[in-house]
């Protein structure tokens, strides 16, 4: 795996990979250095999971390593990863995991890490976690006798997170129909509890997972299963999460897709007309198509780009005091109702700007434009990671294609933080040339990189 941290937690192949000696290793040296730096004799650390099969191994693991080092182990099942963000405050724990992959298919699987504040790690701290356990592991100190930590599970605290979730807004959505689709992960044990309280007509899809079947040809990564059931069943809107319900995409009631830049772009402008958006302002990345920043600059919206990455987006918020933002891939932030993205939050609050709204959603979101924009993902070979910016037959392909578009089109190419992908995304005003330089460029990268 090398290095164990990527842009967001460590992740893998679980047990191949992300073995349970890694597993018991973090949660080790994660309790030692949290407990030395909360100046504390004995931590508390909550950790929740998603659905997938190696999640239960992982958890064992985990609970295993914590407890060595004498810190205390508080199990909350299966929920989103947001939840453990959130339950992290409200137990007042000093430390929360999340045992998940997200939106990767179900032989993955990862750990999150989040402080007592609900935030995720601060990279140094992160650091000082790896370099325990990759570089000097003779230094965790293992207990025994009285002085190994406990466990306990904590009942309630999936209804203590959709309370808070439900409390976010004020109206019932009466009259509304909705479609969710809880793609066999996370939100299969939240989602009704929370969506049973409002009294629109919901209908749950890939809402009973096996262990096996997280992400299988549903939730936010493949949406067409959600789009059939909006239009077969006469929805006003739909809802698509991941495996671990941190990121939400829409349907509207004609069965299109609402990617991640439109629903920021239209809960922006609502909240501004309610007066909550602070400094008038959104932030996303530079994934974000040019319809949104052309909307958004129509409506009188600032908007601020930062790098690829949840974490970036939140650091930007939090530096200047921005309370929404996120990426295309639907994970939202809402920085005065949770401390990272939250599907079902995100859910529930464009439910409330549809309802005060009384307009179809495809109206709404007919209103922002959409560049052609496409992205392919080229896997690469492991020992290519890294190469793929000092290697001068990508980087003329790139020029001549930015050459060819001009200043109406744009090429990103990044490489993925969790999966051994460069991602290769070509924007421009006519669709063939999108799709003319996306090949190029995939083509050139497979010649370079896959062998």
């Amino acid at each position: 795996m090398g290095r164990l941290f990527g842009t967001d937690g460590a992740r893998g192949v679980a047990v191949t990979e992300l073995t349970c000696e890694t597993a018991m290793n973090i949660g080790r040296a994660a309790a030692m250095v949290l407990t030395k730096h909360l100046n504390k004799t004995r931590a508390r650390i909550l950790i929740g999971k998603d659905t997938r099969i190696s999640s239960d191994i992982l958890e064992a693991a985990l609970i295993a390593g914590i407890t060595s080092v004498g810190a205390d182990v508080e199990l909350l099942g299966v929920v989103p990863t947001p939840a453990v963000a959130y339950l992290v405050k409200h137990y007042q724990a000093d430390a929360g995991v999340m045992i998940s992959a997200s939106h990767n298919s179900v032989e993955y699987n990862g750990i999150k890490l989040f402080s007592s504040t609900g935030f995720k790690l601060p990279d140094a701290v992160e650091n000082e976690i790896e370099a325990l356990v990759l570089d000097t592991p003779e230094q965790i100190k293992l207990f025994s006798g009285k002085d190994v930590g406990r466990v306990k599970s904590l009942d309630g605290a999936e209804k203590i997170y959709t309370d808070h979730i439900r409390s976010t807004v004020k109206g019932d959505f009466k009259g509304l129909r909705v479609g969710i689709d809880c793609a066999n992960g996370s939100a299969s044990a939240t989602a009704k509890e929370l969506f049973g309280g409002f009294d629109a007509d919901f209908i749950y899809i890939n809402d009973t997972p096996s262990g096996l079947n997280i992400n299988d040809n549903c939730g936010s990564t493949h949406i067409d299963g959600l789009k059939r059931l909006i239009t077969e069943q006469g929805c006003d809107i739909g809802f698509a999460f991941d495996g671990d319900a941190d990121r939400c995409l829409a349907v509207d009631e004609k069965g299109n897709m609402v990617d991640g830049d439109k629903l920021i772009a239209m809960m922006s402008r609502y909240m501004k007309e309610q007066h909550t958006l602070r400094n008038n302002t959104a932030v996303v990345t530079v994934m974000s198509n040019l319809g949104f920043h052309n909307f958004m600059k129509d409506n009188g919206i600032g908007t601020v780009c930062t790098k690829v990455g949840d974490r970036y987006v939140l650091e930007e918020m939090l530096a200047h005091g921005y309370n929404i933002g996120g990426e295309q891939s639907g994970h939202i932030i809402f920085l005065d109702c949770a401390t990272t993205g939250d599907g079902q939050l995100t859910a529930v609050q464009v439910l409330q700007m549809l309802y005060d709204a009384k307009k179809p959603l495809s109206a709404l979101a007919g209103e922002i434009p959409d560049y052609p924009q496409k992205l392919e993902n080229v896997t690469i070979t492991e020992d290519k990671r890294g190469l793929w910016s000092k290697t001068p037959e990508i980087n003329d392909i790139i020029q001549q294609a930015q050459t060819a578009l001009g200043s109406s089109g744009r090429i990103l190419v990044r490489e993925s933080g969790t999966e051994p992908l460069l991602r290769v995304m070509v924007e421009a005003a006519k669709p063939e040339q999108v799709d003319e330089w996306t090949a190029k460029i995939s083509d050139v990268v497979r010649q370079c990189l896959c062998n």
